[in-house]
């Protein structure tokens, strides 16, 4: 297994904590798993997925909210707030977060105690902080920094259909965000970003883009969808995972009008001068209206010496549901219980050593790939065809 970090040093360098309390979780293979804000939406999700492999420890800010499901899955909760002064003490086997950690708490109380750790949660900049934090450290257990497009999924997508060509030069990532879908307000905080340019990796050299930029129109699925760029961590790992040259992600919305609204907003120049707390309401109100349910859809294409091959992912439990799932295969990763030894170090989905059975995996949850395969690679994004279903049995 490939990781990102050398042998840990001797003596290990103290973790620094700042202000931040002393937490202490401690390594139990017996112990229930931890997830880190498991009863919010997609902590929801991950909690019913994970139930029927391993005993639970669910935690958040407001124990009472977490009761129901606790009762509901037979599992423990308890109160962690990250953003108090109370410390948290716990014996656990492995430890998912799932909620924003920007003091890195739960990180530095999993490798204090050397519990495999996963986390989904980060943008660019955080999940940076994290990998520089844990290779500093190095750490005795794993570190699993999962937090790509949809919980690492892009990730491990982008790996299986590398490892069918041989290999990728460049990955282009498409989303379809469902307005209908069921969200957490933390599923937004994109928006807070797209006022900050950002660094990606085009043709082998890193250069500063604007987001919402380089606007296209991709057919994601059987819909055409006008997407644009934005700063996500995939764009950062993946041409340290699998080399690739060029890594793009844009994104687009179920609502063409919404789309087009959003853009009208970037050009005023609202995302610049409207930064801060001041205006965050504002920021996220432009798309934070959660329905009751939509459909998660996404387009990754990859390509490698001419030859191109495309999946077209579809949650039709919705995108809380499939970041759900990208979590619970990073659980299993860091556990070594998805066919393959548990890794070392600190390393990123697409690091997966067993590519090809990403299908089956996501299958096994009700996810579904539409795969293509040599296309031709000059084609527009937006005039390929639809793919036959690929899906294999799970």
């Amino acid at each position: 297994m490939t990781s990102l970090t050398t042998p840990a040093p001797t003596p290990t360098p103290p973790l620094a904590t700042l202000a931040a309390p002393r937490d202490d979780l401690i390594h139990d293979p017996s112990g229930p798993v931890l997830l880190v804000g498991g009863y919010g939406t997609v902590g929801t999700e991950l909690a019913r997925i994970a139930a029927p492999f391993w005993p639970l420890l669910l935690t958040g800010r407001t124990v009472a909210r977490g009761r129901a499901l606790a009762e509901e899955l037979g599992a423990r909760v308890e109160r962690w707030d990250l953003a108090g002064s109370e410390p948290f003490r716990a014996r656990v086997r492995a430890v998912a977060s799932v909620v924003n950690d920007p003091d890195d708490r739960v990180l530095r109380a999993a490798m204090r105690g050397g519990v495999p750790y996963v986390d989904i949660t980060r943008w660019t900049a955080r999940l940076q902080r994290a990998a520089t934090v844990a290779a500093l450290h190095g750490p005795a257990a794993p570190v699993l920094l999962s937090s790509s497009w949809m919980g690492g999924v892009t990730g491990l997508v982008a790996a299986s259909l590398a490892n069918g060509l041989g290999g990728a030069d460049t990955v282009d990532v498409a989303v379809r965000w469902d307005l209908k879908d069921r969200a957490g307000a933390d599923s937004v905080e994109f928006m807070d970003r797209l006022g900050l340019d950002y660094e990606v990796t085009e043709g082998g050299r890193r250069r500063t883009v604007m987001p919402l930029g380089d606007v296209r129109r991709v057919r994601i699925g059987d819909r055409p969808t006008k997407v644009a760029r934005i700063d996500t961590p995939e764009q950062f790992t993946l041409p340290l995972g699998l080399g690739v040259a060029t890594a793009v992600t844009r994104i687009g919305f179920s609502s063409g009008a919404s789309t087009a609204s959003l853009l009208a907003v970037k050009r005023l120049g609202f995302f610049r001068w409207g930064r801060g707390e001041r205006f965050a309401a504002a920021r996220r109100a432009l798309l934070y209206s959660p329905g009751e349910g939509g459909v998660a859809r996404l387009r990754i294409d990859v390509t490698h010496r001419g030859r191109t091959r495309t999946a077209t992912v579809t949650d039709d439990a919705g995108q809380a549901h499939l970041t759900a799932v990208g979590a619970a295969l990073g659980l299993h990763r860091i556990l070594g219980t998805d066919g393959a030894d548990a890794p070392h170090g600190v390393l990123f989905p697409e690091l997966t050593p067993i590519p090809s059975r990403v299908p089956e995996l996501l299958a096994a949850y009700g996810v579904t790939l539409d795969v293509t395969g040599a296309a031709d690679p000059t084609d527009p994004p937006d005039t390929a065809d639809a793919a036959p279903s690929e899906r294999p049995a799970a």
